[in-house]
């Protein structure tokens, strides 16, 4: 049985929840977010609060029904109070800056990476002397955050020798021994 799918969701003031057939909708202001949910669920809003029902007991539906509560609840939560992902530059002359929505990426490559964002993404940069350089992405859409993130990091990651890298602030890289002579 889905633990996760049985709790409900509350929904903060200033947050709008529409169901249309398969489709619920979140809104806030003037930002949206979307969820397309399989045929026979069924999402039900009564006194500020979201619950979900499975249409069987199979196993595909118990796995769908607490990944659709906790997407919903991530579109909830996003337009309430937004996420954060930081990542970290680790390495001699890797640097990060942005202008606008275009992050350009100094790696060690013989040529700079730059990346167009989307407006739904914010980024910002930080470069202290003496410290390594942090990219700074906020958004309302956990998805879309995560996607950009995982990206950025996959043109560098993290090597396990020296630890160079594009790495997530707090991350933990497994090091191992070098060369014994």
């Amino acid at each position: 049985m889905s633990r996760i799918g049985l709790s409900p969701i509350t929904i903060p003031s200033g947050i709008t929840v529409e169901v249309d057939q398969a489709v619920v909708t979140v809104k806030n202001n003037n930002k949206e977010l979307k969820q397309e949910l399989k045929e026979g669920f069924k999402v039900n809003i009564e006194d500020s609060e979201i619950s979900i029902e499975r249409p069987s007991e199979k196993k595909e539906d118990k796995a769908l029904h607490g990944l659709y509560r906790s997407l919903i609840n991530n579109m909830v939560e996003g337009l309430d109070k937004g996420f954060t992902k930081e990542l970290e530059l680790v390495g001699v002359g890797y640097r990060a800056s942005n202008q606008g929505q275009k992050l350009d990426l100094s790696l060690g490559f013989s040529h700079n990476i730059v990346i167009e964002l989307p407006e739904e993404v914010k980024v910002e940069t930080v470069s202290e002397k003496g410290k390594n350089p942090i990219i700074k992405l906020s958004s309302y859409d956990k998805q879309l955050i995560g996607m950009i993130a995982a990206k950025i990091r996959a043109f560098r990651k993290p090597e396990p020798y020296k630890g160079k890298g594009v790495r997530f602030v707090g991350e933990n890289i497994r090091r191992k021994a070098g060369k014994s002579a």
